[in-house]
């Protein structure tokens, strides 16, 4: 029996211009937005902008707000304190509300090719890999990594 995947893709210094074709190339077909807030300075990555590209180029958008970082989290993660990111979000993924949407990405997950979205460019970094540990551990990870803007 083949083992199920689960793609990752970091937008950190990418255009959306780069992310949309490396999800396309990988023949994904599902973007699980796992941002708590799915806001960004950056042109492109704030949700109504990410989900018209995305469902434009074929590949459904859903937001999964409750397998985010709280605030605690994404506050020790730009301090780079990867223990207090871990027990941040070790804590968000005992809630009802996350253990419900992680259900729910398993199981779409098994399905199709979906693809986990944060910032981070890393997975290793970045709250997707910690949420891959805990939900998707017998699932291989594949972390795409867009082409750097010039």
């Amino acid at each position: 029996m083949t083992r199920p995947a689960i793609w990752t893709i970091g937008y950190e210094g990418v255009t959306q211009a780069a992310l949309i074709p490396t999800l396309k190339d990988s023949e994904v077909v599902l973007l699980a937005e796992i941002r708590y807030l799915p806001l960004s300075r950056r042109p492109g990555f704030s949700k109504p902008s990410l989900t018209a590209a995305a469902e434009e180029a074929g590949i459904s958008y859903r937001h999964f707000k409750q397998l985010g970082t709280p605030a605690e989290g994404r506050s020790a993660a730009r301090r780079g304190d990867h223990a207090g990111l871990e027990r941040s979000y070790a804590g968000q993924l005992e809630l009802p509300e996350a253990l419900a949407q992680m259900a729910e990405l398993r199981t779409l997950s098994g399905e199709k090719r979906v693809a986990l979205l944060c910032y981070e460019r890393s997975a290793g970094e970045c709250h997707r890999s910690l949420l891959h540990a805990a939900a998707f551990h017998d699932f291989e990870r594949i972390d795409l990594e867009p082409a750097l803007r010039g």
